[in-house]
């Protein structure tokens, strides 16, 4: 999407996601020179399927009408299996 990135995160126990997205904003403002402030994160809960949201990102381009189909939007990733444990 133009104007937001979608990401999935894990990290170890003491892992502190405010600090890590602060670092990858860092360095992605050297490269195009701005950046919004600010962020939005969900933690998947125990009922929350991976794969449904990993499926709603991927719609969003669809949804915005930038393609008409999620598999032809260029800057997709990949879904690759995070253990929950």
């Amino acid at each position: 999407m133009p104007e937001h990135i979608h990401l999935f995160v894990r990290g170890a126990g003491d892992f502190q996601l405010g600090v890590w997205v602060r670092g990858l904003k860092r360095a992605i403002a050297s490269v195009v020179g701005f950046w919004q402030p600010g962020f939005f994160d969900h933690v998947l809960r125990i009922d929350e399927s991976y794969g449904e949201k990993w499926n709603y990102v991927r719609d969003n381009p669809a949804r915005a009408g930038l393609v008409r189909d999620a598999d032809e939007w260029p800057f997709q990733g990949e879904i690759v299996y995070i253990d929950r444990a």
